[in-house]
């Protein structure tokens, strides 16, 4: 499909809601979370590198802990994600590494209607916390790692997202899910929601997963653009 004119866009039906994930497509914390792991490893052994932060990157805490025990790191899995969880909160507690122009995408949406929410595997206060930081208004809830839902890449997490803004689940491809991991994107893909990959934070580019299509930047992305996306992704 061509793309649509300037007019056609802004006729185009904007998005029921748009769906965020955290690390990697709002913030760019996967440099906080590999650091926390090489902090852990180096103060009670075993052999973890950044490389490894990257394999395990849109996974659930608990199982890059169960991984960082089994390459010798001497504690309990449930310290190793504890630990780990206090070092991104500590760090993003002195600064949250907002992905550039994503808060503006984030004021646009509240500005428009179009209500946002977070959803992530993360534990609740590092949810809490970005929810807080973010600008007034630019979420209206959120669905993270504590909720006791199944983990991405189930759908359930999206599925539940729908629910804290009212939609039903057969208008899914009405909502927007952004996502940066192959995790995240099958989760959202089978959630029924049109999924975007953004790769601008990733070091190895646009995931081949299920994303409808991908995009390195926010700049120039808009409710209408996202809108757009939906509109597209109904037609073809």
């Amino acid at each position: 499909m061509e793309d649509m004119s300037e007019q056609q866009r802004e006729q185009a039906p904007l998005p029921k809601a748009v769906f965020w994930d955290m690390d990697g497509t709002l913030i760019d914390s996967e440099p906080y979370w590999h650091a926390s792991e090489q902090e852990l490893a180096r103060e009670h052994g075993g052999d973890w590198s950044e490389e490894d932060g990257w394999r395990c990157s849109g996974k659930p805490v608990v199982q890059v802990a169960e991984a960082m025990r089994e390459r010798g790191v001497d504690l309990p899995v449930p310290r190793i994600q504890a630990l780990i969880e206090e070092g991104v909160a500590r760090r993003e507690r002195e600064r949250m590494p907002w992905i550039d122009g994503a808060v503006d995408v984030l004021k646009a949406l509240a500005a428009a209607g179009v209500p946002s929410v977070l959803v992530t595997s993360s534990p609740r206060r590092i949810a809490e916390a970005v929810v807080a930081q973010a600008p007034a208004g630019a979420f209206v809830g959120f669905t993270c790692g504590d909720d006791g839902l199944p983990m991405k890449p189930d759908p359930a997490p999206y599925l539940h997202a729908a629910e804290v803004v009212g939609i039903d689940p057969g208008r899914m491809a009405e909502c927007v899910a952004l996502e940066d991991s192959i995790t995240g994107l099958n989760s959202a893909a089978a959630s029924g929601a049109t999924t975007l990959a953004f790769t601008g934070a990733s070091p190895g580019g646009a995931p081949d997963g299920p994303q409808f299509a991908s995009f390195d930047s926010y700049a120039g992305i808009t409710p209408q653009v996202l809108g757009e996306y939906a509109a597209r992704r109904q037609a073809e």
